[in-house]
């Protein structure tokens, strides 16, 4: 997949299926899926480093991260960068500078989030050859603004600033949109009013793709069950029985076998 297939997939009404990816071994198993686009998310910063939010990820870390995706993916899926937080509120060298590391990292595209104060930046990342991803509606590097993980979009006036933010990404150059945590209605009216596809999490059906987080797609997270999100397999336990197994082979004696040794 490539970027002119996102558009092409809209206009086909063929839906978008996107998770994210943090390292090597997510990416290499993901590249012989049927997953279209992997995202290198800084949601990283709590699946992978422990934290509470997505404020600790730095660029380092979205840098290392995303280089580990691309090997594994092996140029077999589309691969999406996030810019962490206030990586691209600075001054414009700064903010190009951050977008360039990703993507010398081997991103396809990079994902900020908002529109307000960022729609010069897209414009001049798409005009120099980045394609920019937008994000709308719950924006988690702004959850202390937002008094926490919260819907978006609910009272009227929430939802025309989000249909006008829209708007103005897709305006700027934005290739697509992803719609996080906002009533259904309002995904289904934006995705009716771009042209450009949007990618749903939280936000109901009608939108032109879904994304997951891979520890929630795969039931490795049993402590985060928010309402949006289906686990596809029971992973957190089939790990801890396959762990449970190893260590009473161990203990055993069974394991290592003579088959599994060298004489």
């Amino acid at each position: 997949m490539n970027i002119l297939d996102f558009k092409k997939r809209k206009n086909e009404h063929r839906k978008i299926s996107m998770v994210t990816a943090y390292d090597y071994t997510s990416a290499l198993i993901a590249a012989k899926t049927e997953i279209d686009v992997l995202l290198v998310g800084d949601s990283g910063a709590m699946t992978m480093h422990g934290h509470s939010s997505t404020l600790p990820a730095t660029i380092d870390m979205m840098e290392l991260h995303t280089s580990a995706v691309v090997r594994g993916a092996k140029e077999q899926k589309f691969v999406v960068a996030d810019l962490p937080f206030l990586s691209y509120r600075k001054d414009l060298n700064s903010n190009v500078a951050a977008a360039e590391r990703l993507m010398r990292a081997g991103a396809h595209a990079v994902k900020l989030e908002g529109a307000a104060g960022n729609l010069d930046f897209i414009r001049h990342l798409v005009e120099s050859g980045v394609p920019v991803m937008g994000h709308i509606g719950l924006t988690p590097q702004s959850v202390n603004q937002l008094g926490g993980f919260r819907v978006q979009g609910r009272e009227s006036s929430d939802a025309e600033r989000l249909m006008t933010a829209a708007r103005e990404i897709e305006s700027a150059g934005a290739f697509s949109l992803v719609l996080e945590c906002v009533p259904s209605s309002l995904a289904r009216q934006i995705t009716q009013a771009l042209t450009i596809p949007t990618i749903g999490i939280g936000a109901g059906p009608d939108t032109d793709g879904q994304v997951l987080v891979w520890q929630d797609l795969l039931g490795l997270n049993t402590e985060f069950q928010p309402r949006f999100v289906r686990n596809y397999c029971t992973g957190a336990k089939i790990f801890a029985d396959a762990l449970n197994s190893y260590a009473h082979d161990v203990m055993s004696g069974d394991f290592p076998s003579l088959q599994e040794s060298y004489e």
